[in-house]
């Protein structure tokens, strides 16, 4: 092989690479697989992961004064941006009677003028839920109701195991204006190449009329973009990976939400309102655990719990109350090896025998 300088060999290899421009392209073609209106590339904003998406989206609708409807449980980056921009957040429930959809009433109730957005995480982080087509309508209906667009959080895109489909908040639209977010790191497994995108699914034009285009634009001409090589690898990623690949996931993860789910029925002090469907995570109820009627000894709390187990058992589970808002609820993960998911809820129940209380 003939001697290549240094710089020679990075220009060539650069140019094996596509433009910028062609990343943007080859993401709106991935997801107008999904929608009844074509996205261009210029509806495309490519950003450093999906947490980045956020702090632009975040960014861009705030004003002073403003408020943002936020899910509890959600995502917490969200509570720590919103401070940081000085966004007042309000709560919304989701409720895990009825599969941890939005509670409709009570977004009606929360939002007045300076309500901006409402943020819909789909597949849920961290109920692992997934809306229906119906349920995300009545949403999108009720935001145009109230003057605010959508946020809609879709990193956990396509992955579902459930009955339900995945369903992208963008196909609404044309009802109310979405900001849609999304990366590789979760349906291509590659969380450290942080690669996401913000995309206005807004046919109408009203975020370019109102000008949170212009703010999106401003924001990251003075960001740091990805990683050149990856951005350049993009159209390939997206126009080239076999189905085979994403099945592969699926049923990897539907194996572990499936063990993690049947684990817990045989941990009496645990029950989980509904079997996850997507993502990566599910959310428990501790019953009783602080009541007279306790179903445990010497735990107070979802936070005891978690800090007893993780010194008795080396399981580390995050406590809900603290990390939610919700006391008494757990969130665990099942994105993990069969083996040493099935050894941590061997645990788990070998801590709860120790601490049930006796009759």
């Amino acid at each position: 092989m003939p001697s290549i300088q240094p710089s020679t060999m990075v220009m060539h290899l650069l140019l094996e690479f596509s433009l910028p421009e062609d990343s943007n392209r080859a993401i709106a073609n991935y997801l107008n697989r999904d929608l009844p209106y074509k996205l261009s590339a210029d509806d495309i904003y490519v950003t450093s992961g999906c947490l980045q998406a956020i702090e632009v989206a975040l960014a861009a609708i705030n004003r002073p004064g403003a408020n943002i409807l936020l899910p509890r449980p959600g995502f917490t980056f969200y509570e720590s941006r919103a401070a940081y921009e000085h966004l007042q957040v309000r709560h919304f429930d989701l409720l895990p009677a009825r599969g941890w959809e939005v509670d409709v009433d009570a977004i009606e109730a929360l939002a007045d003028d300076n309500t901006v957005a409402i943020v819909i995480i789909n597949p849920g982080n961290p109920c692992g839920s997934v809306y229906s087509y119906d349920h995300l309508k009545m949403v999108a209906e009720t935001a145009r109701k109230l003057g605010i667009l959508v946020i809609a959080d879709e990193v956990y895109g396509h992955l579902t195991f459930g009955s339900a489909p995945f369903v992208p908040m963008g196909i609404f639209g044309s009802i109310v204006p979405v900001l849609s977010l999304g990366s590789i790191s979760k349906r291509w497994v590659v969380p450290g190449w942080r690669l996401g995108w913000l995309v206005t699914s807004d046919p109408n034009g009203i975020l370019q009329k109102s000008g949170i285009v212009e703010s999106i634009t401003g924001f990251l001409n003075i960001s740091t973009d990805p990683a050149t090589f990856i951005q350049g690898a993009i159209p390939q990623i997206l126009e080239n990976t076999k189905d085979d690949f994403f099945s592969k996931v699926i049923v990897t993860l539907k194996e572990a939400a499936d063990k993690c789910f049947d684990g817990i029925r045989e941990v009496p002090c645990l029950t989980c309102p509904k079997k996850p469907e997507g993502s990566m995570f599910v959310m428990l109820h501790i019953l009783q655990v602080k009541l007279n009627v306790s179903l445990l000894e010497d735990i107070s709390d979802d936070l005891d719990f978690c800090m007893k187990l993780a010194k008795e058992e080396s399981v580390i589970i995050v406590p809900a109350g603290m990390a939610f808002g919700m006391k008494n609820w757990l969130r665990i993960t099942f994105a993990c090896e069969i083996s040493a998911l099935e050894d941590g809820l061997r645990r788990i129940k070998a801590f709860h025998q120790r601490h049930v209380r006796k009759q």
